[in-house]
Formats: C-alpha cells, structure tokens, sequence
C-alpha cells in the first residue's frame, strides 16, 4: 500500500499520544492532521482532506462514538477507533457504529500502522467496486461483468439495450435528449432509423417495468427520457 499522499487525521486529545502517533505516521510518508477534541475532529473529516481517521473515543466537547454516528451520515472514510480501556461494549458500539477497527490502549504502533495500510485498502478496493455497480431502487447493474439485475434475479439485454440503460443510469434525475442517447448508443455516424431510442426503451420497459410492476423510465415529451431516483 502506497503511504505517500495519503492522509491520516489523528482525532486525540492526549497531546503526547497525538504526537507520537504524528511523528510515526510521518516516518512511514503520511501527511498528518490532528484535532484535539471531537468538535473540531469532525469538522475535519466532513472537510474531506483526509483518507482514514483514528478517532479516540474518550474526547472533549463530542465524544469518539458521536463524531463517528455523524461522520457516517455523509462519508465512508476509513475509521479506526481507540480505546482506552478493554470494554467490550465500547468495541460493540464503535463497530455496530461503522467504524472499520479499533485499537485498545496501550498499543503497539507497527499494529497500528498495519491496520491502517488494512483499512485504506479495503477502502480503495471497495471505490474500485462501487464505481463498476449502477443502481435504481432493486435495479443493480455491474458495468464489470455487464450484468443486470432486478432484485437479485438476473435480466438478459442485448448490447444497446445494455448501452441505453446504462447512459440514463449514470446520469439518474437528467433528461437525456433523444439524438444524445442514439450518439452515445449507437454510434456517431448511425445512419439508421430515427426513432430506434424509442424502439430499445419499449423493449427494456418490456423487461423491466411489465415484468416486475415498476416505472423505471420516465419519457419527457418532445425532448427524451430519464430514470427518477
């Protein structure tokens, strides 16, 4: 796991800890950010600078668990949490909360540090991931495996029936016109029939919205058509 440019925030108010944990991060090529309270922690990692946060759970003004709970409704960076004493329900609540792992005082720091390499490339396999599936509701598609699937159940589509669902997934909540989507289907330089966007979203809502009862593809008139979250 490449260290250099990434970015740990270090959420501690123990200043001593802070600043060995600071100056060993460093060591192994991390950029560092630290807050000495949860307040300001966490104003830290919504600001988005950082890659992976290790958040103390015993912290003035907010505690680790609430900085965590607010943290999660908006991001998924990496959290490592530490303790100070072994509680089990201290553990429980950080895990149950989202963190990714937790480290109980005193720790070892090449344990640390392995479980930071860990959770940051956990974290970049699962971006990778993510950016492969499209969604709509129980509407799946894995752009990797060129897979489409509703509610678990797989669906068979031709290529350009594949093409189109995919362009109005991408751009969910936008109309896309008519002569952009038979661009980005078929091709600059189609020369066929005019009306064949017409023709493909008739045969996906015969896959989709008749077979499973739901309006997948709204139809904007006399511009084009968009998928509604």
């Amino acid at each position: 796991m490449d260290s250099m440019n990434k970015t740990i925030l270090i959420v501690e108010d123990e200043e001593k800890i802070g600043r060995f944990l600071e100056l060993e991060l460093i060591h192994e090529g991390y950029s560092v950010l630290k807050a000495l309270n949860g307040r300001d922690g966490l104003e830290m990692a919504l600001g988005g600078k950082a890659d992976l946060m290790v958040l103390d759970i015993m912290l003035p003004e907010i505690n680790g668990l609430e900085v965590l709970r607010r943290l999660r409704k908006s991001s998924d960076m990496p959290v490592i949490m530490l303790t100070a004493r072994d509680e089990v329900m201290d553990k429980v609540a950080g895990l149950d909360g989202g963190a990714d792992d937790y480290m109980t005082k005193p720790f070892a720091i090449e344990e640390l540090l392995a479980r930071i390499r860990l959770a940051l490339k956990k974290h970049t396999a699962n971006a990778k991931d993510n950016k492969n599936l499209l969604t709509c509701g129980a509407l799946t598609m894995d752009i990797a495996r060129y897979e489409v699937s509703y509610d678990g159940s797989r669906i068979e589509l031709t290529h350009r029936e594949f093409e189109l669902l995919r362009v109005l997934l991408e751009n969910k909540n936008i109309v896309i016109s008519r002569d952009t989507l038979l661009e980005k289907v078929c091709g600059y330089d189609y020369m066929g029939e005019t009306n064949i966007i017409d023709v493909y979203v008739r045969y996906l809502r015969s896959k989709l919205d008749d077979v499973y009862g739901i309006r997948l593809i709204s139809t904007v008139r006399g511009v084009g058509y968009c998928i509604k979250d």
